[in-house]
């Protein structure tokens, strides 16, 4: 394991707050699996109060090939990229680039004349029926996801498979004619009504890119990849480097790869602002204990105080409908029944209790399809990343850990 690659000094869990024959709970319960065939592997990272106090690597980077983990091996993170390109245009922002209230037709003009699909039944057969949208889609829709888009693969509706009709998620693509197809296509709500789970991210990676005069993977890596350090991070992965590639079991490469439309190539077409990326775990936690210290990491700031703050609020609307992705959420639904909501790019724990996953009010966090997932906790100091490549058990490891690592805590 090379710990010279961790963004923080090791500290005895004693010091940190943890009870060590607990905390070591997390490393027999992922041995276990992993031996058991239950997951392929895992890189767990644990900072608290300003140091590691837990790191581990388990099973295999590549299965197939015996490859064990390395604290460095890159990880496809999906959606964990949303966070990302939402702090790269929180940058633009706060230089006075726009408000966050500003119509994204501001930039996309096609998106003035977008409509709002309505399902019906017409003689036994399902038809579409099409109205203006009662608001435009503002910056901050895109952002917390009530920009009324959708996946087309999370559901079968007449929009979901218009979405498939057009390859949305095509990785061979660019931003600029994404967009162009999916100003095409209906919204599935009415802009701000409704929390549903899609491409409005990679609608504001394009509105980063336009704004910025810069491709979106230049910007961010600018912007946010070197001065943290991220020297690992990005939406493709160069040749010399696909030696650290982690892979899920051999039976779900072909739909990792399809989830997170990246084809692995030094510069990809696509760089999705929604799921392009690749990180490692220490790189990831640079990322996470920026948030968590306010912006700013090793005298580096990439964003203000207030501006984190604003973020890591609740900004879904008092009234606000969820939409058809929500069910396949389970204890990351940003709902009030499960004591949360959703900030700029993360969901935030809004009420104690309520939710099975342990974590203060104030928490936030965000996982992807992939198996990856991390969480933020400002009450305990806390940032925690789990890589892992697993989609199909990713709820299950994700809750596991979270309340493996509270369990171990006794201040």
């Amino acid at each position: 394991m090379d710990e010279t690659a961790l963004p923080l000094p090791y500290e005895e869990p004693a010091h940190l707050g943890f009870h060590p024959v607990r905390l070591r709970r997390i490393t027999e319960v992922f041995e276990r699996d992993t031996i058991k065939g239950a997951i392929p592997g895992a890189v767990i990272l644990v900072a608290r109060r300003g140091r590691i106090a837990y790191v581990n690597t388990v099973g295999f980077q590549d299965a197939t090939l015996k490859t064990p983990m390395r604290v460095d091996s890159i990880f496809r993170i999906a959606s964990m990229t949303k966070p990302v390109t939402c702090v790269a245009a929180m940058c633009l922002a706060e230089e006075g680039e726009f408000p966050l209230a500003t119509p994204i037709s501001r930039y996309i003009p096609e998106f003035a004349e977008i409509k709002v699909a309505t399902e019906t039944d017409v003689e036994g057969e399902p038809s579409l029926s099409f109205d203006r949208p009662r608001s435009e889609i503002m910056i901050q829709d895109l952002m917390r996801h009530t920009s009324g888009m959708t996946y087309g693969h999370f559901g079968d509706s007449l929009v979901h498979r218009k979405y498939r009709e057009l390859e949305m998620m095509n990785p061979y693509q660019t931003n600029e004619e994404m967009v162009q197809k999916l100003c095409t296509l209906p919204l599935r709500y009415h802009p701000g009504t409704t929390f549903e789970y899609g491409m409005s991210v990679d609608v504001l990676g394009r509105v980063v890119e336009i704004v910025s005069g810069l491709a979106l993977n230049t910007f961010v890596t600018e912007r946010i990849l070197k001065p943290l350090g991220m020297r690992d991070t990005s939406f493709g992965l160069a040749a010399e480097k696909h030696e650290r590639l982690a892979l899920p079991f051999p039976e779900f490469v072909s739909s990792l790869e399809s989830a997170c439309a990246n084809p692995l190539t030094p510069q990809p077409r696509w760089q999705s602002g929604g799921g392009g990326m690749l990180s490692t775990a220490p790189d990831y936690l640079r990322f996470a204990l920026m948030l968590l210290k306010s912006g700013e990491l090793n005298g580096t700031r990439i964003l203000a105080p207030e501006t984190i703050k604003f973020m890591t609020s609740n900004h879904l609307p008092p009234a606000v409908e969820f939409g058809s992705t929500i069910g396949m959420f389970g204890s990351v639904a940003p709902t009030p029944q499960m004591g949360q909501g959703f900030g700029l790019g993360f969901a935030v724990r809004t009420a104690r209790g309520q939710n099975p996953d342990m974590g203060s009010v104030g928490l936030f966090y965000w996982p992807g399809i992939s198996g990856c997932a991390f969480w933020v906790d400002p009450p305990q100091e806390l940032a925690v990343v789990l890589m892992l490549q697993a989609p199909t058990v990713r709820a299950h490891y994700r809750s596991l850990l979270r309340n493996l690592v509270y369990q171990a805590l006794l201040d």
